[in-house]
């Protein structure tokens, strides 16, 4: 099957926005335009049975609701569009996944926005609302997207190494 894959996360949330957004002719027309053919869809908690059936150019969708590790799934796409949740979107960018951020903006007091507004000013990701989503994915430039490196584990091991007297 020729093409290329698109994850979308809500993580253990309820989302529903997102999912119904994500299965819009719009977004599955603007994804398709992009040569995306297939769509792998984490619902979380959410209640609603999305309709799975080829459409939009897209040869596969597929959903389900959670999975022990959604890692497999990240690392079989191209793309990812995941909600704002700190470990979905550290968990892409560290297994150098493109990525669209979703903020729910019916959260109050979304701390989350933050996190999405600084990696997207630090060009490492993309972020919209679900409104946006579709002209996200057609205006997105994943070429000028930097490779996120965490480096949190080399700023221990020199300050471990300092204090031990070995720097």
């Amino acid at each position: 099957m020729l093409g290329k894959t698109v994850f979308v996360t809500v993580g253990t949330t309820k989302f529903d926005d997102l999912v119904n957004t994500v299965l819009n002719r719009a977004v599955l027309e603007a994804l398709s335009a992009r040569d995306y053919r297939r769509l792998i869809l984490q619902t979380g908690n959410s209640s609603i049975e999305p309709d799975c059936s080829a459409r939009c150019g897209f040869h596969s969708i597929e959903s389900f609701k959670l999975s022990p590790s959604i890692g497999k799934y990240m690392r079989s796409a191209d793309l990812v569009i995941s909600h704002a949740g700190a470990g979905s979107v550290l968990e892409a960018l560290e297994n150098g996944k493109h990525l669209i951020v979703v903020i729910n903006d019916l959260l109050m007091d979304n701390h989350q926005v933050e996190l999405a507004e600084q990696l997207h000013k630090d060009e490492h990701l993309y972020y919209c609302t679900c409104p946006d989503l579709s002209r996200t994915v057609q205006t997105m430039d994943l070429t000028k997207l930097k490779p996120f490196v965490n480096n949190k584990s080399v700023n221990i091991a020199n300050f471990i190494d300092k204090i031990m007297g070995f720097r």
